[in-house]
């Protein structure tokens, strides 16, 4: 898995890569009542915003950590938001993506680097 500032993951599955969002932000949330996830085909470029969240606390924005096409979203959270505080980097995805360029991927950090900077 690779992770961004913002506290994305990015888990590659083959070809595709599946996004959410870090236990570390979930917690920094609260509890999380609605998930606006985008359409699936939609092609979207590296920091467009793709994902809004609001919890109890705030409503955040989730943004592309690559270039590509949405090819699945997470249907589960439109019933269930709270998917995302109780299992953030397994059911609680947002959505998987066919990236156009992979090196992209390349930036992000790994497990060690990020719990160094949320420590």
């Amino acid at each position: 898995m690779k992770y961004t500032q913002e506290h994305e993951w990015l888990r590659a599955e083959g070809d595709i890569i599946v996004v959410g969002i870090t236990e570390h932000a979930t917690t920094q949330l609260g509890d999380i009542v609605f998930v606006e996830l985008p359409e699936t085909g939609t092609t979207v470029a590296k920091d467009d915003e793709v994902v809004v969240i609001e919890s109890v606390k705030a409503a955040s924005d989730i943004m592309a950590p690559i270039d590509g096409e949405i090819v699945e979203v997470n249907e589960a959270l439109g019933d269930n938001p709270s998917l995302v505080n109780e299992d953030a980097l397994g059911a609680g995805w947002f959505f998987k993506i066919k990236p156009s360029d992979p090196s992209q991927l390349d930036g992000y950090m790994d497990e060690a680097a990020y719990n160094s900077l949320i420590s």
